[in-house]
């Protein structure tokens, strides 16, 4: 999570370098995201039937192979298929669908959230660590050789996934785990009015952070901040997240998840309200920062507790990679729109607007949910 989180840095160096306008280097990381949230359905229902082992191995192999590629690639379609196809995909195999499947299944209801929570927080800290790390190495490398090395630090995923095998999966043994087929599970889920809420929630929450995590190192230097406020603004929103995704996950044991959610979106609208009236300067620049990261990716711990304690957890990988899928078509609408919005406008004050406005009706189509396990019918001992 910590490599992706700093995507932004190269946006300039890249389109420089290239001689692209913003909305190609924008257009692939919209692809990225879409990418990543479609084949987190397919990378979900493999870690559910197989493990999560042999997924995170395939995609930290891609991840490798798709930075090295989006170092080297010389045109505009060359870029999106390394940038947007192979590190899409290899996202999805060694994010929090495929992790938070571990973790439904491995740990009970009474501690799931708070677990989630420590999950994301990890994620986090990727950021707060990562994000600097990578506006270092460009500075000091360059951005090309910055992407090789982050391409090779990643194959450090396939020794860490190695202590996430689980017992019994890949046998004879791991069909009979399942008692509802992968089809009847999401017709199920997407008939449920409840996950249809959490999927519009998502949307909105895809839209903001990705549309921020890569426009605003730019909007920064557009007015006028050094490069380092935004490589530090990136860097304070993964350490407030690590505090507000665990926050957010301990909470979630106490409270009703549907009302965490919404308090987080709404906040979100407010915060940027108040960015973009107040005068901007560095300081205000890292205060937003910290209320930001506060609120970051602490809708992840509340949205996945919430699917696995309505569906329960036998197609949990596979469900979260669903309504991460309407996570990742909010993610494509606002990296898109910045980069067209912007080459068009010369701004990205519209795409702000909608971020905060998006904000409030998420915050609004969350406090309908209801929490509730599905009721089942038993089946039959013999079906």
């Amino acid at each position: 999570m910590g490599v992706r989180h700093g995507f932004g840095l190269w946006l300039q160096p890249v389109t420089q370098g290239r001689g692209w306008g913003r909305e190609t280097f924008a257009l692939a990381i919209a692809v990225q995201n879409l990418v990543w949230g479609f084949s987190g359905i397919f990378a979900g229902m493999l870690a559910d039937r197989f493990g999560a082992f042999r997924v995170i191995v395939v995609g930290a192999i891609l991840y490798a192979l798709g930075l090295i590629g989006m170092a080297y690639a010389s045109t505009p379609l060359l870029f999106s298929a390394a940038t947007g196809v192979l590190i899409g995909i290899a996202q999805a195999g060694t994010t929090y669908a495929v992790i938070f499947g571990v973790i439904g299944r491995n740990v009970s209801s009474v501690r799931r959230s708070w677990a989630m929570g420590v999950g994301a927080a990890a994620g986090s800290f990727g950021q707060f660590l990562m994000v600097p790390t990578e506006g270092f190495l460009i500075g000091s490398l360059g951005w090309q050789e910055a992407l090789v090395v982050l391409g090779v630090a990643c194959l450090m995923m396939v020794p860490l996934a190695w202590g996430l095998r689980e017992p019994g999966f890949g046998s004879s043994s791991g069909a009979s785990r399942h008692n509802q087929s992968i089809l009847h599970a999401l017709k199920e889920a997407i008939k449920h009015p409840s996950f249809q809420l959490l999927m519009a929630g998502y949307f909105v929450c895809g839209f903001q952070v990705v549309f921020i995590g890569v426009h605003m190192p730019s909007y920064l230097k557009d007015k006028g901040l050094s490069p380092q406020v935004a490589s530090y603004s990136l860097a304070l929103i993964g350490l407030l997240n690590v505090f507000g995704t665990y926050a957010a996950g301990a909470l979630g044991q106490r409270m009703q998840k549907k009302n965490i959610l919404a308090f987080i979106y709404l906040a979100r609208a407010i915060a940027i309200s108040l960015f973009l009236l107040l005068p901007l300067s560095a300081p205000s620049v890292y205060i937003f920062s910290g209320v930001m990261g506060l609120l970051w990716l602490s809708t992840v711990p509340p949205t996945n507790a919430m699917v696995a304690q309505i569906f329960g957890v036998a197609h949990l990988s596979m469900l979260s990679g669903f309504v991460f899928f309407s996570h990742q078509i909010g993610s494509f609408m606002g990296v898109w729109l910045g980069g067209y919005l912007y080459d068009r406008n010369g701004s990205y004050d519209v795409v702000w607007y909608i971020a905060i406005a998006l904000g409030v009706l998420a915050a609004l189509v969350n406090l309908p949910i209801k929490e509730a396990a599905i009721s089942r019918q038993t089946a039959p001992q013999g079906a």
